[in-house]
This record gives structure tokens, C-alpha cells and sequence, in this order.
């Protein structure tokens, strides 16, 4: 069985969001007092989501499972989780994003249980700048996060990138420079409306086009073809072997190719990051439901995904839930 939707596209990328909770407060994604965080009972448990991830990879054709929060290192069992994974016989891709705090410290236990991959958020390297942004002054931690990761082999080692009016966009074409000399690659990410404040406005967020007319006042760019179902558009930085990634998510979005959907941490499948409806896994998982009948049901929440996240319909209304709550 696949997950195939009305529109004819295959999910085979499943997004784990293994909590809620993040100790940066990033002021495009929550307030500093941060928020009401999801009860210790409406979590998954470990053995829930084992189970739920085995059903999709085995049963329903997943072949990419991503790690998110919320952030991800902050569940302790995180290693174990990622193992459980990678021992699945279809032998998934692994991969996690994380905004790097403690990764300096778990980075080597996450490779040897068979995570592939990090993605890490990272949107300036001034640590007044990341001060602003972050509301904690941890940069430090994050820059370390990276080194070890370089260092387990979790490689490529992506940096995804926020550029804020007025607070860092000046700062893109640095920031790429730093993460060619540390061997990173580097994505730039339009700011999305998911925001718990819901204070995001199509006037303030950095476009694709302004990020790579800034990029281009000292790179030469050359776009590359190919990019398939993956999110960032792609180009080759003053001809290569360096790449730099574009993901224009709202003015160039890229629905019709979209392959992912995302499991809360509290069991919900949204199939779409945008979705405002959810479905509901964990009480039927709880109430004694078979692997089959639960399989059924993610079936069933993908065959209602919307042709497209409609941020440029006047009748949007964002999400629910935050980033936070949703897993990247």
C-alpha cells in the first residue's frame, strides 16, 4: 500500500515530531514565555511511535524518516528511537532537524544508532544577532553542535537559514561564505506563516528573489536542474563544487511535487504543514487498534490533502498549530 492522495502524490517522507517543547524562542516561531506545552499523557511513548513509523515504513511505503521537534534532542531517547528505526528491514533513510543545542554531546550516539544525516537551524553566526533572534544567548552551543556533527560523519551537515527585515538579511552573503569554509551547506528558507503569535506578514518576510539578489552582489549563481520533490531549488556558487539552496515556500511553492507527512508528537497525521484538519492515530493505537486498521486510517487522512497550502487564497487561515507543535 501507498499513501497516495487525490492528486496523484506519493508520500515516502514522513515527518516524527518527537515533542513540543524547544529551549531557544525564536521570535518567528513562538513568544519568549514560550507556550503551553502538550501533557506527559497526550505524548506518544516511545513504543507508540516505534510502532507507528514500523507501520509506515513497512506497511505504507515510507523510505525517509526526519526527526523534528519541537526539538528533538530534548527527548532522551532519541538514540534509541533512531536505532529502532534504522533496524526496520525496508532500512529507512534517517535524518533530524534540530536547532543544535546539545548536539556537541549526542552527536556520536546518534550516528552509531544510524541517524544519516542533521539538518540544523541556524540563521546568523553574530551572537548578539542570534541573541535577537533566538532570545537566549547560545550560539556558542549551536556552533559546536555543527563541528561535532561534521565530525560523526552526519554528513552533508545542513544549515537552514531565516532571513529577518531589518534584523539579518544583510548578513546572507557572510553567512554563506561561513558555511563553505566549514564544509556545510547552506539554505535559505522564506519565512512562513506558522508562527504562534500569527504576526507573520507577507510584507516583512525576505523573498527567494530579494535573498539571491543579495547573494548575487558577491556570488555568481548558476540555478541547477533536477531538484525533484525536494524543497530547495539549488545553485552553484562561482562555479562550483559548492551549492547554496533556495526553498521559496511561499512565493514559489512547490505543492504538486510535495511527498511528506507528519506525525505529531501527540499521534495527529497532518498531511500537509499547512493543514488545518488533522487525523488521529493515538486513540485508536491506545484503544487496542491493529497495525491494519491503523494503516487504513493514514490512508484515509492522505486522501483529503489539498492541492496546494492556499497562503495566496484570501481566505487562508493558518494552522493551529505552530511550527513548534508540527515537526519541520
Amino acid at each position: 500500500m501507498d499513501l497516495i492522495d487525490r492528486h496523484g502524490r506519493v508520500a515516502t517522507d514522513l515527518r516524527v515530531s518527537l515533542t513540543d517543547r524547544c529551549n531557544l524562542r525564536c521570535q518567528y516561531c513562538m513568544p519568549a514565555e514560550g507556550l503551553d506545552w502538550l501533557p506527559t499523557e497526550a505524548t506518544l511513548t516511545d513504543d507508540e511511535l516505534n510502532r507507528l513509523i514500523a507501520i509506515g515504513v513497512e506497511t505504507l511505503g515510507i523510505r525517509d524518516v526526519r526527526f523534528t521537534g519541537g526539538e528533538p534532542l530534548l527527548r532522551r531517547s532519541l538514540p534509541s528511537i533512531v536505532a529502532t528505526t534504522k533496524a526496520l528491514p525496508s532500512g529507512p533513510r534517517t535524518a533530524m532537524t534540530s536547532n543544535g543545542l546539545g548536539l556537541k554531546h549526542t552527536a556520536r550516539a546518534l550516528a552509531e544508532a544510524g541517524l544519516d544525516r542533521v539538518n540544523i537551524s541556524l540563521d546568523t553566526t553574530d551572537p548578539a544577532t542570534f541573541e535577537k533572534i533566538t532570545r537566549r544567548d547560545r550560539l556558542h552551543d549551536v556552533l559546536d553542535g555543527l563541528a561535532a556533527a561534521h565530525e560523526a560523519g552526519l554528513r552533508p551537515v545542513k544549515v537552514n537559514a531565516v532571513l529577518l527585515r531589518g534584523i539579518n538579511e544583510h548578513e546572507a552573503p557572510d553567512l554563506l561564505r561561513w558555511c563553505i569554509a566549514h564544509g556545510y551547506e547552506l539554505r535559505f528558507i522564506e519565512q512562513m506563516p506558522l508562527d504562534a503569535q500569527h504576526g507573520w506578514s507577507r510584507e516583512a518576510m525576505v523573498t527567494a528573489d530579494e535573498t539571491l539578489a543579495l547573494l548575487g552582489e558577491q556570488f555568481r549563481l548558476t540555478g541547477l536542474d533536477g531538484r525533484g520533490s525536494a524543497p530547495a531549488e539549488k545553485f552553484l556558487v562561482d562555479d562550483g563544487p559548492h551549492t547554496v539552496g533556495i526553498i521559496a515556500s511561499v512565493t514559489k511553492p512547490f505543492c504538486g511535487d510535495c511527498n511528506r507527512v507528519r506525525l505529531t508528537a501527540d499521534g495527529q497525521i497532518m498531511n500537509c504543514l499547512f493543514a488545518r484538519e488533522e487525523s488521529d492515530l493515538r486513540t485508536p493505537m491506545r484503544a487496542g487498534a491493529s497495525d491494519a486498521e491503523i494503516a487504513d486510517r493514514w490512508i484515509a487522512a492522505m486522501a483529503t490533502k489539498l492541492p496546494g497550502h492556499g497562503i495566496d487564497d484570501p481566505t487562508f487561515l493558518q494552522s493551529d498549530r505552530p511550527m513548534s507543535a508540527i515537526g519541520g
